[in-house]
């Protein structure tokens, strides 16, 4: 069936929901993207300061715009769309009342805002809790659950809430008329069980975290699981054929591992996008970090353990905005991207940037290494410059995410042989070669930058019987563009400033991190 198929010319429709761009992309069965549009979108607005929200319809209007630009370039080869999926942006919620409309705008994943946990949890379970030692992370879970901040603050908008919808079931209804769901999209704050990949039951301790009706949850469906058809009332506002079936896929961060190829936790997939994260697939449930689950896989009943750097490849634009003027006004004149003036100006930087060492936890309330943790420079000399910064930042980033592959290999008792590197940052040749040196292993890119928008193609292509299973169709449909192996002289610096410098950093500056908040409050202390 599979040869069959590749003879034809079939495409799936892929909508790729990001936080700052909406695309949409005709994927082949050969994983070439065919054609793709991308709109911007501002990520948030903000009413309030550490709030982050979007209005649900803006997300939506957006995807339609993006949609019909797609058709109107690509009109020939609609044709040949075999069937549509979608992949989203991850931890983003949406309450819907009794006729399918948004009761207040979107949270983001971006948002800092915290339930007030005075009330909870009562003396039983606390006790329960302490005795396993999970009370902190359940306190933690408690306070970052955007429906207990509702329903303590909006309570009148909880009461009318029909379903509580992450971004990726939004769209899922908008584009079939049901409240349906992909397993693989399930990644938030939800009374999900993340081992059992289903709603989650009374009897599970976690549930006094949410402790709510789950009809307001939407019917969840497994990736490659037809989920419904494109309605005509979708068709005419996306120009998407009615009747072509909707096919489950997972969220961004789980169609980037599976469209760069890691379908075994022996290779790690380097995601350097606004979160930078390292992910491998596993058949096991494994956690990394102890109370923190592995999210649900783009392939059906496997796991991807995860480590985050919140701020991630964030910080790349932070720089650009914050010291990269320059290089702004140059590439706009250009017309090129700024990061190809940025990947100049470091070239020339030693590795190591000269002993200047960066600790990337520029977000407040990180759970690895601790809350309390704050981003950090240290060993600026007179020698240094903003380009010895920028080099900081990747090289920082970088050292994280080892440390975070050094958790996947402990949990996962396997030892990580390849790197896969995707997102943004990965076009940048000098990041590249660094993630080689600094990991001392080989850094891989695949053939495509879009590779959640394959990933996504991928899921559909197998629950469309276009090909038998994953490991066809990964064959077929990944492959790898170019490869950065380690150079010898760089490993060896790397290696020494990551064990003598980056992995005591931490412990160095917790005490100060801790009087940081104790004087100034800020990140919020649990007690």
């Amino acid at each position: 069936m599979a040869e069959k198929a590749k003879a034809r010319d079939d495409y799936i429709f892929v909508i790729d929901a990001g936080t700052q761009s909406i695309r949409a992309a005709l994927v082949d069965l050969q994983g070439t993207i065919r054609s793709i549009v991308k709109t911007p979108i501002e990520p948030y607005f903000s009413e309030y300061p550490g709030w982050a929200e979007q209005d649900p319809d803006y997300y939506w209007n957006a995807l339609c715009q993006t949609c019909k630009k797609l058709i109107r370039k690509s009109s020939s080869a609609m044709k040949g769309v075999q069937g549509v999926t979608v992949t989203t942006q991850r931890g983003t919620v949406i309450n819907l009342d009794k006729n399918g409309k948004p009761l207040r705008p979107a949270i983001t994943w971006l948002d800092q805002r915290k339930a007030d946990k005075t009330a909870w949890p009562p003396i039983h379970l606390a006790m329960v809790l302490k005795a396993i030692n999970m009370y902190e992370p359940a306190i933690h879970t408690f306070r970052e659950t955007e429906s207990n901040w509702i329903r303590q603050n909006q309570p009148r908008i909880w009461e009318q809430t029909h379903k509580f919808l992450l971004l990726s079931g939004f769209f899922a209804y908008r584009l079939t008329g049901d409240y349906v769901e992909s397993v693989g999209s399930t990644v938030g704050y939800l009374p999900f069980d993340f081992k059992k990949h289903q709603w989650m039951t009374k009897s599970d301790i976690k549930w006094g975290i949410f402790d709510y009706d789950l009809s307001l949850m939407p019917k969840l469906f497994k990736p490659t699981e037809i989920m419904g058809c494109i309605s005509r009332k979708a068709s005419r506002e996306t120009g998407v054929p009615a009747g072509l079936p909707v096919i489950a896929a997972a969220a961004d961060k789980a169609c980037e591992v599976l469209g760069s190829g890691c379908m075994k936790p022996k290779i790690a997939c380097l995601s350097y996008g606004t979160t930078a994260t390292i992910e491998t697939t596993n058949s096991t449930y494994t956690e990394v970090v102890p109370f923190f689950p592995p999210y649900p896989s783009a392939v059906p009943g496997a796991y991807n353990t995860e480590v985050m750097i919140f701020r991630g490849y964030w910080m790349v634009s932070w720089f650009k905005k914050e010291f990269g003027l320059r290089e702004q006004e140059i590439a706009r004149k250009k017309k090129i991207a700024p990061e190809s003036l940025f990947d100049e100006l470091v070239k020339n930087i030693p590795p190591g940037s000269m002993g200047l060492t960066l600790q990337p936890y520029w977000s407040p309330g990180v759970k690895i290494p601790g809350p309390e943790a704050k981003g950090a420079i240290i060993g600026f000399g007179d020698v240094h410059t903003r380009a010895h910064i920028y080099r900081a930042i990747l090289e920082g980033l970088a050292y994280a995410l080892k440390e975070g592959a050094a958790r996947t290999e402990s949990r996962n008792k396997i030892k990580i042989e390849r790197l896969r590197v995707s997102g943004g940052g990965s076009q940048s040749a000098v990041a590249m070669q660094l993630t080689a040196d600094i990991f001392d292993l080989p850094a891989e890119r695949p053939h495509t930058y879009e590779t959640s928008a394959l990933g996504a193609a991928i899921d559909a292509a197998v629950g469309l019987k276009l090909y038998p299973d994953f490991n066809s169709a990964v064959r077929a449909m990944t492959r790898l563009r170019d490869a950065f192996e380690p150079i010898p002289k760089n490993r060896e610096i790397y290696r020494e400033l990551y064990e003598k410098i980056y992995l005591k950093m931490y412990d160095r500056l917790k005490a100060l991190y801790d009087d940081i908040r104790d004087i100034t409050g800020y990140p919020q202390k649990i007690h």
